[in-house]
């Protein structure tokens, strides 16, 4: 199968401001730290976006923004799933009509479905639309697991499904996806404490809700692996890993938010009744990031002294 999507994508987060509105500008420039910094797509709308959170029409803002920042930079996945048929069906065809380059499907969360009613709803969004669609598995939220035979089935039988996002935290399964089913969907993996082992072995890529904090450096595992560097690609994961487990190891939409605001984009607090992140997981996070920052200023001290002799 000719894949046209690989790489590392970032799962945006929204940022909102204090009346809890959408913070436009801001988003902007969560778009730009994860564009400037070479990642390979953007989602808009996703988990890591707050998509439950938000209205249809704001989850139109947010795509609609984000494509228009975007530009043709990079491609933009936009996250069009929803509790009804009908509602993805518009949302979808919304965001065909805005320019997005892929969409992403949820499967509806609100009540559980059985497998074949889950198969039905695949099929009826993806058959409105002519766009590359990428399914959504994440059984936690939705009670449904789309396995590795399912998903297949489902690319042979509708030409447009391209891609999964696989965020089951299950990595036979994973592995099953990436070996097994190469030749008909594109497999990336959206559980990030699995991006170094997934790119390891082969899947088209990850999408990663904490490249918005640290998108150059998981950019730079991924370009290191794409070229064979398998020791400074670890070098570089054992570095940001641990930001990755603290991030991961809390409530993840506030984490991203705090980490954002770490790194000088204050992307405001999650949507209530979330809240942010308590004084200890964020001083936890903190700690991470600012061994992170030394880490690389000492290699950058090493390598100006290596340069001057």
């Amino acid at each position: 199968m000719s894949q046209d999507l690989r790489g590392v994508l970032t799962a945006l987060s929204t940022p909102f401001g204090q009346d809890e509105a959408i913070d436009v500008a801001t988003l902007r420039r969560v778009v730009d730290r994860s564009v400037d910094a070479g990642v390979d797509g953007v989602v808009a709308a996703g988990s890591t976006g707050e998509v439950g959170a938000l209205s249809s029409d704001e989850r139109l803002l947010l795509i609609d923004t984000v494509i228009e920042h975007t530009n043709g930079r990079v491609p933009v996945i936009a996250q069009t799933g929803a509790t009804s048929t009908a509602e993805a069906i518009r949302l979808s065809k919304a965001a065909e009509r805005s320019g997005a380059d892929v969409l992403m499907l949820i499967t509806p969360f609100y009540e559980p479905l059985s497998v074949a009613e889950t198969v039905a709803y695949i099929k009826d969004v993806a058959g409105a639309v002519d766009l590359p669609v990428m399914l959504y598995n994440i059984p936690a939220v939705t009670g449904v697991n789309l396995d590795p035979a399912t998903v297949r089935s489902l690319a042979e039988d509708v030409p447009t499904i391209r891609y999964i996002k696989d965020s089951s935290a299950n990595w036979e399964q994973a592995l099953q996806l990436i070996h097994h089913h190469r030749d008909v969907i594109g497999t990336f993996i959206g559980w990030d404490a699995y991006i170094f082992s997934a790119l390891v072995e082969g899947a088209a890529g990850v999408m990663a809700g904490t490249a918005n904090v640290v998108p150059e450096e998981i950019v730079t595992v991924a370009r290191r692996i794409a070229e064979g560097d398998l020791t400074g690609a670890r070098e570089q994961w054992n570095h940001v890993y641990p930001v990755i487990d603290a991030l991961l190891s809390v409530p993840f939409i506030p984490s991203v938010k705090a980490g954002l605001g770490l790194q000088g984009i204050p992307a405001g607090s999650p949507r209530r009744p979330t809240a942010d992140l308590n004084a200890e997981d964020f001083a936890r996070l903190e700690r991470a990031l600012s061994c992170l920052k030394n880490a690389a200023a000492l290699k950058d001290a090493a390598a100006l002294k290596q340069t001057i002799g």
